[in-house]
């Protein structure tokens, strides 16, 4: 799997841009650049768009999570929802019958995932995974059913 720091490097070389350089187009200090790509330091979540944005993939891309560099501005765009067509007919899923259970099990893990930081990180990776182009494919294949 190639990391976040590898694709900015080659990134960087097939734009055929020093690393100065490239920490000055985005308004950087100095040195980031040579950190991000040697793994000393993480780019931010505003840096790492910034990248992205400069060389114009995906954020799945420059992470290191997908090999399609195709940049999605809406993670919709890509996805017919025509209701006219023959054979499309939304249902919602059945919900899962769950067993009675006599005495309460899994109290930690209740907790844990009744805490705001924990929702709103399974918020952000359910909304990032849905953006991906794997994603789209899902969803695309979800709504063809």
């Amino acid at each position: 799997m190639v990391t976040m720091a590898q694709r900015i490097e080659s990134l960087r070389t097939e734009a055929n841009l020093s690393r100065p350089a490239l920490a000055a187009a985005l308004g950087f200090p100095k040195g980031s650049i040579e950190k991000f790509e040697t793994g000393r330091q993480t780019p931010s979540k505003e840096q790492q768009e910034k990248l992205a944005a400069h060389f114009g993939v995906s954020l799945f891309y420059l992470r290191g999570e997908s090999g399609d560099r195709t940049r999605q501005e809406d993670w919709m765009s890509g996805v017919s929802l025509n209701d006219d067509e023959p054979g499309f007919t939304p249902t919602p899923p059945p919900k899962p019958k769950r067993p009675k259970q006599e005495e309460p099990q899994g109290a930690m893990l209740d907790a844990v995932l009744a805490s705001k930081p924990v929702q709103e990180l399974l918020r952000k990776i359910v909304l990032d995974t849905l953006r991906s182009p794997e994603g789209q494919d899902l969803i695309r294949k979800a709504l063809q059913k």
